[in-house]
């Protein structure tokens, strides 16, 4: 078994993306909006943060109460698409119950939705058509790509279909030629499905879903669960059994999380590339 380091890819991914980022005439400008006060989206907004000073983006952080109103948003979303330097623009999820994310979501310039979920954005991936796309499923790609793991001709199984991960997950390996099966809550018997799979991609939120048995030999396992318990993150998979069977598993932390960072520094390099076509 061989772990897939996603650390070691960020670090590699965000060096390379720096020096091309060297050639530019400025630098490029990435809002973050935040409504309230989700401990969770903190963390995470602080870890976009920290990417983007450490390739030298310009990084505005919008930070409402929650008793913002909806058209308050949108008003700021349509200023910062009109917004010459700003060039990527993200809400962080998840928004206040309040709130229609959709709407939201769609009223970003699909140009500059680096988090890839403009509706626009999730049709042109499902055409395998140039597009931003959102960062954990491009993240994992990536990772398989750099140890050299084959997509093409593998049977893929995803399990869940979240319009984040599970859903855009299945076209990106549609798109590389992979055979993909998505299960989700309502799937009976997951078991039969999941040890079928060549690459098993998991992302549901769920502690200690998929067990050892549930794994075949061999099998590329790839865990996008972050589940705290006592104070500890865990993945959806049981790493300490599964990891025994599979032949390469992400961690939980240390895998899908920190690609998925690497990858929005990434699709903010993109999203200024697509402006100027």
């Amino acid at each position: 078994m061989e772990l897939l380091d996603g650390k070691k890819v960020k670090l590699e991914i965000l060096e390379n993306l720096k020096e091309e980022l060297k050639s530019l005439e400025r630098k490029l400008g990435l809002v973050v909006i935040q409504i309230g006060e989700d401990p969770a989206s903190c963390v995470y907004v602080n870890q976009k943060q920290k990417m983007a000073e450490k390739v030298g983006y310009d990084f505005y952080h919008i930070k409402l109460d929650e008793d913002v109103s909806e058209k308050e948003v949108l008003d700021l979303i349509d200023t910062f698409n009109e917004d010459p330097n700003v060039d990527g623009i993200l809400v962080q999820m998840p928004l206040p119950r309040k709130f229609n994310s959709k709407l939201i979501q769609n009223r970003v310039n699909p140009l500059k939705d680096v988090d890839g979920l403009n509706d626009i954005n999730a049709g042109r991936l499902t055409h395998n058509v140039e597009c931003l796309t959102p960062c954990t499923p491009l993240g994992i790609i990536d990772i398989l790509k750099y140890y050299n793991i084959d997509i093409e001709r593998k049977n893929v199984v995803v399990v869940g279909r979240s319009d984040l991960v599970g859903k855009p997950m299945a076209s990106l390996m549609l798109n590389n030629n992979a055979t993909v099966t998505i299960c989700h809550s309502k799937t009976s018997n997951l078991k039969e499905f999941t040890t079928m799979a060549d690459i098993l991609v998991v992302a549901v939120g769920k502690k200690d879903l998929i067990t050892e048995d549930m794994v075949k030999p061999g099998a590329v396992v790839i865990d996008v669960g972050m589940n705290r318990v006592d104070n500890k993150l865990y993945g959806d998979v049981d790493f300490e059994n599964v990891s025994k069977k599979a032949s390469y598993i992400t961690p939980v932390p240390g895998g899908v999380g920190q690609m998925t960072v690497a990858e929005l520094g990434c699709n903010v390099y993109k999203a200024y590339k697509l402006r100027r076509k």
